[in-house]
Protein backbone atom coordinates (compact mmCIF):
# COMPACT_ATOMS: atom_id res chain seq x y z
CA UNK A 1 0.00 0.00 0.00
CA UNK A 2 1.15 3.37 -0.85
CA UNK A 3 1.12 5.92 1.57
CA UNK A 4 0.64 9.73 1.61
CA UNK A 5 0.88 12.23 4.32
CA UNK A 6 2.30 12.93 7.91
CA UNK A 7 2.87 10.44 10.67
CA UNK A 8 3.69 12.19 14.32
CA UNK A 9 6.80 10.30 15.84
CA UNK A 10 7.84 10.56 19.78
CA UNK A 11 11.16 10.55 19.02
CA UNK A 12 12.85 8.21 21.58
CA UNK A 13 16.04 9.39 23.10
CA UNK A 14 19.66 8.30 21.46
CA UNK A 15 18.54 7.99 17.87
CA UNK A 16 19.31 10.55 15.26
CA UNK A 17 16.49 11.97 13.41
CA UNK A 18 18.17 9.99 10.41
CA UNK A 19 18.27 7.12 12.28
CA UNK A 20 14.26 7.65 12.38
CA UNK A 21 14.19 8.28 8.75
CA UNK A 22 15.67 5.00 8.45
CA UNK A 23 13.24 2.73 10.38
CA UNK A 24 10.08 4.80 9.08
CA UNK A 25 11.20 3.98 5.27
CA UNK A 26 11.12 0.48 6.87
CA UNK A 27 7.97 0.54 8.78
CA UNK A 28 6.20 1.91 5.41
CA UNK A 29 8.13 0.61 2.81
CA UNK A 30 9.14 3.08 0.96
CA UNK A 31 12.00 5.28 0.51
CA UNK A 32 9.65 8.25 0.12
CA UNK A 33 9.78 9.66 3.56
CA UNK A 34 11.45 12.74 5.00
CA UNK A 35 11.58 14.72 8.58
CA UNK A 36 10.47 18.40 9.25
CA UNK A 37 12.83 19.74 11.56
CA UNK A 38 15.80 18.08 12.83
CA UNK A 39 16.14 16.83 17.10
CA UNK A 40 19.19 16.53 18.26
CA UNK A 41 20.21 12.40 19.57
CA UNK A 42 19.69 13.93 23.34
CA UNK A 43 15.91 15.16 22.35
CA UNK A 44 12.96 13.63 22.94
CA UNK A 45 9.17 14.86 21.18
CA UNK A 46 7.35 15.76 18.46
CA UNK A 47 9.05 15.06 14.84
CA UNK A 48 6.33 15.22 11.86
CA UNK A 49 7.56 12.51 9.35
CA UNK A 50 6.79 13.31 5.86
CA UNK A 51 5.49 10.32 3.20
CA UNK A 52 4.85 10.07 -0.08
CA UNK A 53 3.44 12.99 -1.90
CA UNK A 54 3.85 14.96 1.84
CA UNK A 55 7.93 15.06 0.98
CA UNK A 56 6.86 17.80 -1.26
CA UNK A 57 5.23 19.98 1.30
CA UNK A 58 7.53 19.48 3.78
CA UNK A 59 8.43 23.38 3.64
CA UNK A 60 5.55 24.53 5.17
CA UNK A 61 5.91 22.45 8.21
CA UNK A 62 9.75 23.55 9.10
CA UNK A 63 8.21 27.99 9.24
CA UNK A 64 5.79 26.18 12.12
CA UNK A 65 6.05 27.23 15.17
CA UNK A 66 7.61 25.21 17.91
CA UNK A 67 7.22 24.41 22.05
CA UNK A 68 9.89 22.72 23.75
CA UNK A 69 10.15 21.87 27.39
CA UNK A 70 14.15 22.20 28.51
CA UNK A 71 15.73 21.69 31.79
CA UNK A 72 18.82 24.16 32.00
CA UNK A 73 21.79 22.69 34.27
CA UNK A 74 23.68 25.78 36.21
CA UNK A 75 27.37 26.35 36.77
CA UNK A 76 28.62 24.24 33.82
CA UNK A 77 29.22 24.82 30.42
CA UNK A 78 30.19 22.53 27.67
CA UNK A 79 31.72 22.49 24.44
CA UNK A 80 28.83 21.24 22.83
CA UNK A 81 26.11 23.51 24.70
CA UNK A 82 24.51 20.31 26.40
CA UNK A 83 25.50 17.93 28.82
CA UNK A 84 26.80 15.44 27.10
CA UNK A 85 29.63 17.30 25.94
CA UNK A 86 32.92 17.97 27.87
CA UNK A 87 32.93 20.33 30.51
CA UNK A 88 35.01 23.68 29.18
CA UNK A 89 34.04 25.61 32.52
CA UNK A 90 32.24 25.43 35.95
CA UNK A 91 30.91 27.99 38.74
CA UNK A 92 29.40 27.87 41.93
CA UNK A 93 26.69 29.50 40.69
CA UNK A 94 23.39 29.03 42.87
CA UNK A 95 19.92 29.65 41.74
CA UNK A 96 17.94 32.73 43.29
CA UNK A 97 14.26 31.98 41.80
CA UNK A 98 13.44 35.67 41.70
CA UNK A 99 16.19 36.83 39.28
CA UNK A 100 15.52 34.00 37.08
CA UNK A 101 12.12 34.84 36.64
CA UNK A 102 13.11 38.53 36.00
CA UNK A 103 16.07 37.02 33.27
CA UNK A 104 13.42 34.71 31.84
CA UNK A 105 11.14 37.76 30.79
CA UNK A 106 14.18 39.36 29.04
CA UNK A 107 14.32 36.76 26.27
CA UNK A 108 10.51 37.09 25.26
CA UNK A 109 10.41 38.88 21.81
CA UNK A 110 13.06 39.35 18.83
CA UNK A 111 16.35 38.45 19.37
CA UNK A 112 19.71 37.86 17.44
CA UNK A 113 21.19 34.21 18.21
CA UNK A 114 24.23 32.79 17.33
CA UNK A 115 23.57 29.20 15.96
CA UNK A 116 26.09 27.07 17.83
CA UNK A 117 28.94 24.99 16.25
CA UNK A 118 27.45 21.55 17.12
CA UNK A 119 24.34 21.76 14.89
CA UNK A 120 23.17 20.84 11.67
CA UNK A 121 22.90 24.50 9.93
CA UNK A 122 25.38 24.57 7.08
CA UNK A 123 28.43 27.03 6.21
CA UNK A 124 29.97 26.37 2.54
CA UNK A 125 28.31 23.23 1.92
CA UNK A 126 29.59 21.72 5.17
CA UNK A 127 27.59 21.05 8.63
CA UNK A 128 28.47 23.11 11.42
CA UNK A 129 28.89 19.49 13.63
CA UNK A 130 31.06 18.05 11.57
CA UNK A 131 33.73 21.62 11.58
CA UNK A 132 32.99 20.99 15.47
CA UNK A 133 34.23 17.41 15.35
CA UNK A 134 37.60 17.92 13.38
CA UNK A 135 38.40 20.75 16.18
CA UNK A 136 37.02 23.42 13.61
CA UNK A 137 35.39 26.74 14.71
CA UNK A 138 34.17 29.37 12.45
CA UNK A 139 32.71 32.65 12.36
CA UNK A 140 29.28 32.33 12.51
CA UNK A 141 26.48 35.15 11.83
CA UNK A 142 23.90 36.03 14.88
CA UNK A 143 20.11 35.43 12.74
CA UNK A 144 16.33 36.88 14.15
CA UNK A 145 14.53 34.27 16.13
CA UNK A 146 11.46 35.22 18.41
CA UNK A 147 10.63 33.57 21.70
CA UNK A 148 6.65 34.04 21.71
CA UNK A 149 6.31 32.84 25.30
CA UNK A 150 9.15 31.07 28.03
CA UNK A 151 7.92 30.05 31.01
CA UNK A 152 9.31 28.96 34.39
CA UNK A 153 8.32 25.45 35.11
CA UNK A 154 9.84 24.06 38.10
CA UNK A 155 13.45 24.24 39.80
CA UNK A 156 15.49 22.26 42.16
CA UNK A 157 18.25 23.94 44.18
CA UNK A 158 19.81 20.98 45.04
CA UNK A 159 20.73 20.44 41.56
CA UNK A 160 20.78 23.83 40.18
CA UNK A 161 18.17 23.08 37.52
CA UNK A 162 15.24 24.61 36.28
CA UNK A 163 12.82 23.15 33.69
CA UNK A 164 11.33 25.92 31.17
CA UNK A 165 8.73 25.98 28.50
CA UNK A 166 9.76 27.72 25.58
CA UNK A 167 7.33 28.86 22.59
CA UNK A 168 9.69 30.20 19.46
CA UNK A 169 9.69 30.55 15.80
CA UNK A 170 12.21 27.90 13.60
CA UNK A 171 15.07 28.24 13.61
CA UNK A 172 15.86 28.78 17.40
CA UNK A 173 18.60 26.54 19.12
CA UNK A 174 17.42 26.07 22.86
CA UNK A 175 20.86 24.83 23.69
CA UNK A 176 22.13 28.55 22.93
CA UNK A 177 18.96 29.53 24.57
CA UNK A 178 20.10 27.87 28.15
CA UNK A 179 23.22 29.35 27.47
CA UNK A 180 22.04 32.74 27.16
CA UNK A 181 19.77 32.22 30.11
CA UNK A 182 22.67 31.28 32.27
CA UNK A 183 24.98 34.42 31.03
CA UNK A 184 22.42 36.75 31.62
CA UNK A 185 22.33 35.94 34.83
CA UNK A 186 26.61 36.06 35.39
CA UNK A 187 26.82 32.62 35.64
CA UNK A 188 27.59 29.31 32.57
CA UNK A 189 24.91 26.63 32.24
CA UNK A 190 23.94 24.05 29.60
CA UNK A 191 20.80 22.36 28.60
CA UNK A 192 20.89 18.68 29.99
CA UNK A 193 17.09 17.75 28.75
CA UNK A 194 14.72 18.45 25.90
CA UNK A 195 11.85 17.74 24.49
CA UNK A 196 9.64 18.98 22.07
CA UNK A 197 6.11 18.91 22.89
CA UNK A 198 4.98 20.87 19.50
CA UNK A 199 5.28 21.48 16.01
CA UNK A 200 2.38 23.80 14.23
CA UNK A 201 -1.10 22.26 15.07
CA UNK A 202 0.48 18.83 16.01
CA UNK A 203 1.27 18.06 19.38
CA UNK A 204 2.75 15.16 21.44
CA UNK A 205 -0.41 13.80 22.54
CA UNK A 206 -1.01 12.48 19.40
CA UNK A 207 2.66 11.07 18.31
CA UNK A 208 3.47 7.58 17.80
CA UNK A 209 6.26 5.65 19.55
CA UNK A 210 8.34 3.50 16.92
CA UNK A 211 7.17 0.50 18.75
CA UNK A 212 3.60 1.49 18.25
CA UNK A 213 3.84 2.27 14.38
CA UNK A 214 5.49 -1.23 14.43
CA UNK A 215 2.27 -2.94 16.22
CA UNK A 216 -0.01 -1.16 13.67
CA UNK A 217 1.81 -2.30 10.80
CA UNK A 218 1.07 -5.86 12.03
CA UNK A 219 -2.59 -4.91 12.56
CA UNK A 220 -2.77 -3.52 8.56
CA UNK A 221 -4.02 -0.35 10.56
CA UNK A 222 -0.74 2.14 9.52
CA UNK A 223 -3.15 4.37 7.56
CA UNK A 224 -4.88 5.05 11.16
CA UNK A 225 -1.57 7.01 11.75
CA UNK A 226 -1.19 9.11 8.56
CA UNK A 227 -2.28 12.26 8.23
CA UNK A 228 -3.42 13.35 4.74
CA UNK A 229 -1.18 15.65 2.98
CA UNK A 230 -4.07 17.53 2.27
CA UNK A 231 -4.81 18.69 5.68
CA UNK A 232 -1.52 20.79 5.50
CA UNK A 233 -3.70 23.22 3.28
CA UNK A 234 -6.56 25.21 4.99
CA UNK A 235 -7.61 26.82 1.36
CA UNK A 236 -11.39 26.67 -0.02
CA UNK A 237 -11.61 23.39 -1.62
CA UNK A 238 -13.36 22.48 -5.12
CA UNK A 239 -13.93 19.21 -6.65
CA UNK A 240 -14.12 18.76 -10.46
CA UNK A 241 -16.14 15.73 -12.28
CA UNK A 242 -14.22 13.53 -14.37
CA UNK A 243 -14.31 15.77 -17.29
CA UNK A 244 -12.73 18.90 -16.12
CA UNK A 245 -10.16 17.36 -13.82
CA UNK A 246 -9.13 15.65 -16.89
CA UNK A 247 -8.45 19.00 -19.01
CA UNK A 248 -6.96 20.52 -15.93
CA UNK A 249 -4.36 17.72 -15.78
CA UNK A 250 -3.42 18.58 -19.49
CA UNK A 251 -3.19 22.20 -18.77
CA UNK A 252 -6.42 23.28 -19.99
CA UNK A 253 -8.54 26.67 -18.39
CA UNK A 254 -11.87 24.83 -17.14
CA UNK A 255 -14.33 27.60 -15.41
CA UNK A 256 -16.07 26.79 -12.01
CA UNK A 257 -18.67 27.93 -9.98
CA UNK A 258 -17.79 30.20 -7.34
CA UNK A 259 -13.76 30.52 -8.57
CA UNK A 260 -12.50 34.05 -8.26
CA UNK A 261 -9.52 34.89 -9.73
CA UNK A 262 -6.05 35.56 -7.63
CA UNK A 263 -7.14 33.06 -5.15
CA UNK A 264 -5.96 29.94 -4.30
CA UNK A 265 -8.00 26.63 -3.69
CA UNK A 266 -7.13 22.64 -2.87
CA UNK A 267 -8.36 21.18 -6.35
CA UNK A 268 -9.82 17.42 -5.65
Amino acid sequence: MDYNGIVLLNKPQGPTSHDMIYEMRRIFSTKKVGHTGTLDPMATGVLPICIGNATKASDMLLSEKKEYIAQIRFGIATDTGDITGNPVQTDDFKIDIDKLKIALEGFVGELMQVPPMYSAKKINGKKLYELAREGETVERNAVPITIYEIELLSFDLAKNTCKIRVLCSKGTYIRTLCEDIAKSLGTVGCMSSLCRTRSGDFVIENAYSISKLKELAEKDMLSDAVIPTYSLFTYEKVVLNKKQSDRVKNGVFVSHPGISDGCVYRVF
